[in-house]
């Protein structure tokens, strides 16, 4: 496959990147800095410099021409609500439009449960954008595209264990960035699942077959 993912430099993009490279897929992203670019590009990653809040959907959409899916793995991880609006809202809902101007087919976005931290004790700029994050979601589920949206619960930095919990309902608990990784990888690869909202969690089903049974289950 040839992916393009916006957010690449993050924890999360750049262990997708590994992953789909490991694969033998071509991999391509959106970068600000010249040290995040010569860092992925020694990773064999074709990297793009440019700010994703201030592309126009045009501009982006001539970046992702010839690609199979654009994964949208930026996020502002509840901040100020400029970066907030700008994040998680402008730049996906543009990331989503030029995903169509391309032609592209498949757009995969990695969202948040929407009961993450509930009943902690949320500052009005988290419950915004636990707010935003759902409307985005409604944008893209939406579309007329091979859509697919990942739900992972809390992120952690651990080794992954290979196993986890994948549906359309999960309890929110934790899961690893690898893990979260690993089985966005294994989704992009199974064209069976799309146009499907699924939530991930740490739990006992190997990867592929987590992937796999939901591939059946429709």
């Amino acid at each position: 496959m040839k992916v393009f993912i916006i957010g690449i430099s993050g924890v999360v993009g750049t262990l997708l990147a590994r992953n789909l490279l490991h694969r033998g897929d071509e991999v391509s992203g959106l970068v600000r800095r010249e040290q995040q670019r010569r860092d992925l590009a020694a990773l064999g990653v074709d990297v793009h410099l440019g700010d994703l809040t201030a592309l126009t959907a045009e501009s982006l959409a001539s970046l992702l021409a010839g690609t199979d899916a654009v994964v949208y793995s930026a996020g502002s991880n509840g901040g100020a609500r400029a970066v907030t609006v700008a994040v998680d809202s402008d730049g996906a809902v543009n990331a989503l439009e030029a995903t169509q101007l391309a032609g592209v087919p498949c757009f995969a976005l990695v969202s948040v449960m929407p009961e993450a931290a509930r009943g902690q004790d949320l500052t009005d700029d988290e419950e915004f954008y636990f707010a935003v994050k759902k409307l985005v979601d409604v944008t893209v589920s939406v579309s007329d595209l091979d859509w697919l949206i990942l739900r992972p619960s809390l992120l952690v930095d651990r080794a992954g264990t290979g196993v986890v919990s994948l549906g359309p309902a999960q309890p929110h608990d934790e899961i690893s960035r690898e893990d979260v990784a690993a089985t966005l990888a294994e989704l992009l690869h199974e064209p069976r699942i799309r146009r499907r909202i699924l939530e991930l969690t740490q739990g006992a089903t190997p990867i592929v077959q987590a992937v796999r049974a939901m591939a059946r289950d429709r």
